[in-house]
Protein backbone atom coordinates (compact mmCIF):
# COMPACT_ATOMS: atom_id res chain seq x y z
CA UNK A 1 0.00 0.00 0.00
CA UNK A 2 1.43 3.35 -1.03
CA UNK A 3 2.13 6.14 1.43
CA UNK A 4 0.02 8.44 -0.74
CA UNK A 5 -2.99 6.17 -0.31
CA UNK A 6 -2.33 5.84 3.42
CA UNK A 7 -2.29 9.63 3.69
CA UNK A 8 -5.63 9.86 1.87
CA UNK A 9 -7.15 7.52 4.46
CA UNK A 10 -7.66 10.30 6.97
CA UNK A 11 -10.70 9.80 9.22
CA UNK A 12 -11.87 13.19 10.47
CA UNK A 13 -14.82 14.72 12.26
CA UNK A 14 -16.76 15.04 9.01
CA UNK A 15 -16.19 11.44 7.88
CA UNK A 16 -17.47 8.06 9.03
CA UNK A 17 -16.06 4.57 8.54
CA UNK A 18 -17.99 2.25 6.25
CA UNK A 19 -16.90 -1.17 7.44
CA UNK A 20 -17.77 -4.00 5.06
CA UNK A 21 -19.24 -4.44 1.59
CA UNK A 22 -22.89 -4.14 2.59
CA UNK A 23 -22.29 -0.94 4.51
CA UNK A 24 -20.58 0.60 1.49
CA UNK A 25 -23.23 -0.77 -0.87
CA UNK A 26 -26.10 0.92 0.97
CA UNK A 27 -24.16 4.13 1.44
CA UNK A 28 -23.61 4.40 -2.31
CA UNK A 29 -27.17 3.36 -3.08
CA UNK A 30 -28.58 6.13 -0.91
CA UNK A 31 -26.37 8.96 -2.05
CA UNK A 32 -23.40 9.03 0.32
CA UNK A 33 -20.31 10.96 -0.71
CA UNK A 34 -17.50 8.37 -0.63
CA UNK A 35 -14.05 9.85 -1.35
CA UNK A 36 -12.09 6.61 -0.87
CA UNK A 37 -12.79 2.87 -0.74
CA UNK A 38 -10.30 0.06 -0.26
CA UNK A 39 -10.34 -3.71 -0.44
CA UNK A 40 -8.10 -6.63 0.31
CA UNK A 41 -9.09 -8.26 -3.00
CA UNK A 42 -10.57 -6.05 -5.72
CA UNK A 43 -11.64 -8.90 -8.01
CA UNK A 44 -13.44 -10.69 -5.17
CA UNK A 45 -15.19 -7.49 -4.08
CA UNK A 46 -16.41 -6.78 -7.60
CA UNK A 47 -17.66 -10.36 -7.98
CA UNK A 48 -19.63 -9.93 -4.77
CA UNK A 49 -21.06 -6.67 -6.07
CA UNK A 50 -22.05 -8.24 -9.38
CA UNK A 51 -23.89 -10.99 -7.50
CA UNK A 52 -25.57 -8.94 -4.77
CA UNK A 53 -25.66 -5.31 -5.90
CA UNK A 54 -25.21 -4.89 -9.65
CA UNK A 55 -26.58 -1.33 -9.38
CA UNK A 56 -23.38 -0.16 -7.65
CA UNK A 57 -20.80 -2.12 -9.65
CA UNK A 58 -19.87 0.79 -11.90
CA UNK A 59 -19.25 3.11 -8.97
CA UNK A 60 -17.25 0.46 -7.15
CA UNK A 61 -15.08 -0.12 -10.20
CA UNK A 62 -14.19 3.57 -10.12
CA UNK A 63 -13.67 3.69 -6.34
CA UNK A 64 -12.09 0.47 -5.10
CA UNK A 65 -8.35 0.40 -4.54
CA UNK A 66 -6.73 -2.94 -3.72
CA UNK A 67 -4.45 -2.73 -0.68
CA UNK A 68 -4.10 -6.41 0.22
CA UNK A 69 -4.89 -8.11 3.51
CA UNK A 70 -2.03 -6.47 5.38
CA UNK A 71 -2.80 -3.04 3.96
CA UNK A 72 -6.44 -3.27 5.00
CA UNK A 73 -5.37 -4.29 8.50
CA UNK A 74 -3.24 -1.14 8.69
CA UNK A 75 -6.25 1.03 7.87
CA UNK A 76 -9.03 -0.74 9.80
CA UNK A 77 -8.60 -2.17 13.28
CA UNK A 78 -10.95 -5.11 12.73
CA UNK A 79 -11.50 -5.65 8.98
CA UNK A 80 -14.88 -6.98 7.90
CA UNK A 81 -14.90 -10.53 6.47
CA UNK A 82 -15.85 -9.10 3.06
CA UNK A 83 -12.51 -7.29 2.99
CA UNK A 84 -13.98 -3.91 2.07
CA UNK A 85 -13.87 -0.55 3.85
CA UNK A 86 -14.44 3.08 2.91
CA UNK A 87 -14.73 6.58 4.27
CA UNK A 88 -17.87 8.65 3.68
CA UNK A 89 -18.73 12.24 4.37
CA UNK A 90 -21.02 12.52 7.35
CA UNK A 91 -24.09 14.34 6.05
CA UNK A 92 -25.32 17.58 7.54
CA UNK A 93 -27.97 17.11 10.21
CA UNK A 94 -31.20 16.04 8.54
CA UNK A 95 -34.63 16.70 9.95
CA UNK A 96 -37.01 13.71 10.17
CA UNK A 97 -39.17 13.25 7.09
CA UNK A 98 -42.64 14.80 7.50
CA UNK A 99 -45.64 12.51 7.47
CA UNK A 100 -43.77 9.40 8.63
CA UNK A 101 -43.28 7.92 12.12
CA UNK A 102 -40.12 8.80 14.02
CA UNK A 103 -38.25 6.57 16.46
CA UNK A 104 -36.62 8.00 19.58
CA UNK A 105 -34.11 5.82 21.44
CA UNK A 106 -33.84 7.22 24.94
CA UNK A 107 -30.21 6.91 26.08
CA UNK A 108 -29.43 3.62 24.29
CA UNK A 109 -26.16 1.89 25.17
CA UNK A 110 -25.81 -1.13 22.88
CA UNK A 111 -24.26 -0.15 19.54
CA UNK A 112 -25.61 -3.22 17.77
CA UNK A 113 -29.15 -2.47 18.94
CA UNK A 114 -28.94 1.09 17.64
CA UNK A 115 -27.76 -0.15 14.27
CA UNK A 116 -30.51 -2.76 14.07
CA UNK A 117 -33.12 -0.09 14.81
CA UNK A 118 -31.75 2.19 12.08
CA UNK A 119 -31.87 -0.72 9.64
CA UNK A 120 -35.51 -1.36 10.55
CA UNK A 121 -36.39 2.32 10.29
CA UNK A 122 -34.89 2.54 6.81
CA UNK A 123 -36.60 -0.64 5.65
CA UNK A 124 -40.03 0.31 6.97
CA UNK A 125 -39.92 3.90 5.77
CA UNK A 126 -39.70 5.69 9.11
CA UNK A 127 -39.04 9.42 9.04
CA UNK A 128 -35.90 9.11 11.11
CA UNK A 129 -34.18 7.84 14.25
CA UNK A 130 -33.30 10.22 17.07
CA UNK A 131 -31.09 9.17 19.96
CA UNK A 132 -30.56 10.88 23.29
CA UNK A 133 -27.62 10.32 25.62
CA UNK A 134 -23.90 10.05 25.07
CA UNK A 135 -23.59 7.37 22.37
CA UNK A 136 -22.94 8.67 18.84
CA UNK A 137 -25.43 6.96 16.49
CA UNK A 138 -22.82 7.35 13.70
CA UNK A 139 -20.24 5.25 15.55
CA UNK A 140 -18.53 2.77 13.17
CA UNK A 141 -20.02 -0.20 15.02
CA UNK A 142 -23.50 1.28 14.66
CA UNK A 143 -22.94 1.85 10.95
CA UNK A 144 -21.75 -1.73 10.61
CA UNK A 145 -24.82 -3.09 12.42
CA UNK A 146 -27.10 -0.89 10.31
CA UNK A 147 -25.40 -2.01 7.09
CA UNK A 148 -24.88 1.61 6.08
CA UNK A 149 -28.58 2.46 6.04
CA UNK A 150 -27.96 5.67 7.96
CA UNK A 151 -27.93 7.31 4.54
CA UNK A 152 -31.48 6.07 3.82
CA UNK A 153 -33.12 7.92 6.72
CA UNK A 154 -32.44 10.77 9.12
CA UNK A 155 -30.19 9.77 12.04
CA UNK A 156 -29.45 12.40 14.66
CA UNK A 157 -28.54 12.74 18.33
CA UNK A 158 -30.42 15.34 20.36
CA UNK A 159 -31.12 16.48 23.88
CA UNK A 160 -34.52 15.50 25.27
CA UNK A 161 -35.52 19.18 25.17
CA UNK A 162 -34.84 19.16 21.41
CA UNK A 163 -37.24 16.33 20.56
CA UNK A 164 -39.92 17.28 18.00
CA UNK A 165 -42.69 19.29 19.63
CA UNK A 166 -44.89 19.50 16.54
CA UNK A 167 -45.76 15.78 16.61
CA UNK A 168 -47.45 13.68 19.31
CA UNK A 169 -44.99 11.56 21.29
CA UNK A 170 -45.94 8.10 22.54
CA UNK A 171 -43.79 6.34 25.12
CA UNK A 172 -43.47 2.55 25.02
CA UNK A 173 -44.14 1.14 28.46
CA UNK A 174 -45.62 -2.15 29.74
CA UNK A 175 -48.16 -0.14 31.76
CA UNK A 176 -49.43 1.70 28.67
CA UNK A 177 -52.54 1.02 26.63
CA UNK A 178 -52.31 -1.75 24.05
CA UNK A 179 -51.05 0.02 20.92
CA UNK A 180 -53.61 -1.88 18.86
CA UNK A 181 -56.39 0.03 20.65
CA UNK A 182 -54.87 3.49 20.13
CA UNK A 183 -55.36 5.59 17.00
CA UNK A 184 -51.98 7.19 16.31
CA UNK A 185 -51.29 9.72 13.54
CA UNK A 186 -48.99 8.87 10.65
CA UNK A 187 -46.28 11.24 11.89
CA UNK A 188 -46.24 10.12 15.52
CA UNK A 189 -43.01 9.92 17.51
CA UNK A 190 -42.41 6.68 19.42
CA UNK A 191 -39.94 6.73 22.30
CA UNK A 192 -38.24 3.53 23.46
CA UNK A 193 -36.34 3.35 26.73
CA UNK A 194 -32.79 2.12 27.24
CA UNK A 195 -32.15 -1.59 27.45
CA UNK A 196 -31.95 -1.58 31.25
CA UNK A 197 -33.57 1.54 32.65
CA UNK A 198 -36.54 1.99 30.32
CA UNK A 199 -37.87 5.45 29.56
CA UNK A 200 -36.32 8.32 31.48
CA UNK A 201 -38.61 10.48 33.59
CA UNK A 202 -37.85 13.41 31.30
CA UNK A 203 -39.00 11.62 28.14
CA UNK A 204 -41.94 10.04 29.95
CA UNK A 205 -43.02 13.49 31.05
CA UNK A 206 -43.10 14.69 27.43
CA UNK A 207 -45.23 11.78 26.23
CA UNK A 208 -48.82 12.40 25.21
CA UNK A 209 -49.62 8.82 26.18
CA UNK A 210 -47.97 5.52 27.04
CA UNK A 211 -48.57 2.53 24.81
CA UNK A 212 -47.57 -1.11 25.11
CA UNK A 213 -46.98 -4.09 22.86
CA UNK A 214 -48.95 -7.33 23.24
CA UNK A 215 -46.93 -9.82 25.24
CA UNK A 216 -47.62 -13.23 26.71
CA UNK A 217 -47.74 -13.38 30.49
CA UNK A 218 -44.45 -14.35 32.11
CA UNK A 219 -42.35 -12.88 29.29
CA UNK A 220 -40.44 -9.90 30.68
CA UNK A 221 -39.53 -7.96 27.55
CA UNK A 222 -38.67 -7.92 23.87
CA UNK A 223 -35.35 -7.02 22.32
CA UNK A 224 -35.22 -3.28 21.55
CA UNK A 225 -35.05 -3.75 17.79
CA UNK A 226 -37.91 -6.25 17.91
CA UNK A 227 -40.06 -3.72 19.76
CA UNK A 228 -39.28 -1.00 17.24
CA UNK A 229 -40.02 -3.35 14.36
CA UNK A 230 -43.39 -4.32 15.83
CA UNK A 231 -44.42 -0.68 16.27
CA UNK A 232 -43.29 0.43 12.82
CA UNK A 233 -44.98 -2.55 11.18
CA UNK A 234 -48.18 -1.78 13.08
CA UNK A 235 -48.29 1.84 11.94
CA UNK A 236 -47.02 1.27 8.39
CA UNK A 237 -49.65 1.92 5.69
CA UNK A 238 -50.77 -1.08 3.61
CA UNK A 239 -48.67 -1.72 0.54
CA UNK A 240 -50.06 -0.38 -2.72
CA UNK A 241 -50.89 -3.32 -5.05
Amino acid sequence: MSEVLAARWNPADDTVLLDGFHTLKHALRFGAEVPIAVTADRAAALRLAAELAPDVVERLEALLVEVGVDGLARLVARPHPTGVAALARRPATREPVPGAPVVVLDDPRHLGNIGAVIRLAAGLGAGGVITTGSVDPWHPNVLRAAAGLHFATAVVRREVTELPDDRPLYGLDPAGADIRTVAVPADAVFAFGSERAGLSAEVRGRAEALVSLPMRGGVSSYNLATSVGMVLFHVSPPAVP
